[in-house]
């Protein structure tokens, strides 16, 4: 590596807020963190929850962007910002969102402004659910390739072609308007370079295998007869997305002189293909085979690497997608997740403050901010043994394994002993649960786990959950150092983008921020956990059967009317 001072950019696109961070790509240091939280997303602008409707706006995402780089930018003198040499993004996904021929969402095009269905729908957005099934059923009965098999064998309500699908039906203005349609990770990098030509601009790999079925075995996207018979426009869109796509070291282009000048940098900084964040964090996680990364927000995704030869053309059941180069090119990522798990504990949160909220505003900021602290110390102080309630973590629907995204949440062993901490304790235990489902899918599948790694705000904050994880998943578990780590991960694509590092390995070994604490399981809660896990899995069991029956009930009324 050049000794000359060398940095890069990581920007990492999160579900409430996006961050910056500058990094020095000699040891991974980070020079600058800078955070801009959506504010119109933090008005629920263009949501509505009880339809699972969760948009967001572009500008949302273009003030971030400009807010957090400039930001780190100007801690550098005038004379340090030529040593810039590279931005990398990561957002969540699948975020996508309808564009016109030129790659601007239509909600930043006249008659669309305040259009949901022309905002970005992120991920956990779930209006998509009946055309997930319908994607499902085809693609087991159609009788051609199973487009699903290398996205776990189930199409998600979280992913690209369902949510398309279903906004094309349901906005007929939209549809008519769109030419094409981007995900957040593509988009933003289209921007910085000032990208004019779609069809050639470098699409992401990690986007494209994980949640809209891209395989080169069947030259890129899924067949126009298969996709026509979803919907003939789907079949007309194929033609205006893409065929080949690129995995997140490789540069997409330079940074144009627009964006350069409004970030005060030069044209010759590199702007890296994009990605989605947890496959980023799992690189800032230091991921090796038979590690899961944990990274643990609002959801979770779990990520894993492994050769082609340890996979052995072998398809997991029920994850999110096995794709060669989605995190480390050569090797194939796989990703499976949980949709709730700190929204899941926010939910009770929010649910004990509502009689704040309404009788009592002027102290709603102090309780908010003090009650799930104040909940994990009671909880903490409750004997594991203690456990009398079991609750499902299916709150906002499950991704793994197995995704669904009818299935509700649920909390069974209620008595009027029962009190705020101890259902807290069982969320906690249900969240952990779900991460132990996950572990055992892939474990049956062939795929071993050897150590498991944690990272993000719920990995960083809080003890008990993390204990509760280990004890539950028996096996240690080691947290990430960084506060940023996939910000962190995105910097080490872009230093290889830059030409800084030979490859990801390296620039991983080289810029890695090592681990702070690892949770070690204790014995004596390990089994009582076991036991509990049966329950789980019964009352799981006992939940699907309903929620099965409610839905056939459901399509034959819908078919009588």
């Amino acid at each position: 590596m050049n000794n000359t001072k060398q940095y890069v950019i990581g920007l990492d696109y999160g579900s409430d807020s996006c961050r910056a961070i500058l990094v020095n790509t000699a040891d991974g240091k980070v020079m600058a963190t800078h955070v801009h939280p959506y504010q119109r997303w933090n008005k629920l602008t263009y949501c509505d929850a009880l339809k699972n409707q969760f948009r967001q706006h572009p500008l949302d995402y273009l003030e971030g962007l400009e807010a957090t780089v400039k930001a780190v930018v100007e801690e550098l003198t005038l004379a340090e910002r030529r040593f810039v040499k590279a931005i990398s993004v990561d957002t969540t996904g699948s975020t996508p969102v309808a564009v016109n021929a030129q790659g601007t969402p239509l909600s930043m095009t006249a008659g669309f402004e305040e259009n949901p269905n022309a905002m970005f729908l992120l991920w956990k957005d779930h209006t998509a659910i009946r055309e997930a099934e319908e994607i499902n059923q085809l693609a087991a009965s159609w009788g051609g390739e199973d487009f699903t098999k290398y996205e776990g064998g189930i199409y998600s309500s979280e992913w690209f072609w369902a949510k398309v699908l279903h906004v094309i039906r349901e906005d007929k203005e939209v549809a008519a308007a769109a030419y094409s349609w981007m995900e957040h990770c593509d988009w933003i990098p289209f921007v910085l370079t000032g990208a004019k030509d779609l069809k050639t601009f470098k699409r992401s790999r990690c986007a494209a295998g994980h949640k809209a079925m891209w395989h080169p075995s069947w030259d890129g996207l899924p067949d126009k007869a298969f996709l026509s018979a979803l919907d003939p426009s789907l079949a007309d869109l194929r033609d205006n997305l893409y065929e080949h796509t690129y995995t997140a070291e490789q540069a997409a282009g330079k940074l144009c002189q627009e964006w350069a000048s409004r970030l005060g940098l030069t044209e010759e900084v590199t702007v890296t293909v994009g990605t989605f964040d947890a496959h980023a964090g799992a690189l800032g996680g230091a991921i090796t085979s038979n590690t899961l990364v944990k990274v643990m927000g609002t959801s979770t995704c779990d990520m894993l690497v492994a050769s082609e030869e340890e996979i052995d053309n072998n398809l997991v059941q029920g994850i999110c997608g096995q794709v060669d180069g989605s995190i480390i090119p050569g090797m194939i990522g796989l990703e499976a997740g949980q949709s709730g798990f700190g929204d899941v504990l926010a939910w009770f949160k929010n649910l004990l403050i509502w009689s704040a909220k309404e009788l009592a505003p002027q102290e709603l900021q102090q309780v908010s901010d003090n009650i799930i602290p104040a909940l994990s110390e009671a909880a903490e102080r409750i004997p594991v043994t203690d456990s009398s309630v079991i609750a499902l973590d299916w709150i906002n629907g499950r991704r793994t394994p197995d995704a669904n995204q009818l299935l509700k949440g649920a909390i069974h062993g209620l008595n009027m002993g029962i009190d705020a901490p101890r259902i807290f304790k069982a969320l906690v235990e249900a969240i952990c649960f779900g991460s132990k489902a996950i572990v055992e899918r892939f474990e049956e599948e062939g795929v071993p786990i050897h150590t498991v790694v944690g990272m993000g705000g719920v990995a960083k904050k809080s003890t008990l959950v993390m204990q509760t994880l280990a004890d539950v998943l028996n096996k240690p578990i080691k947290v990430v150092r960084s506060e940023q780590a996939p910000a962190l991960g995105a910097a080490m694509y872009a230093a290889v983008a830059a030409g800084i590092y030979p490859d990801v390995l390296t620039a991983m070994e080289s810029m890695s921020s090592g681990f702070e604490t690892t949770y070690q399981p204790i014995a004596a809660h390990v089994s009582h956990y076991a036991s509990l896990y049966e329950q789980y899995k019964q009352i799981g069991s006992f939940t699907e059967k309903i929620t099965k029956d409610n839905e056939s009930v459901q399509s034959v009324e819908a078919g009588m009317l």
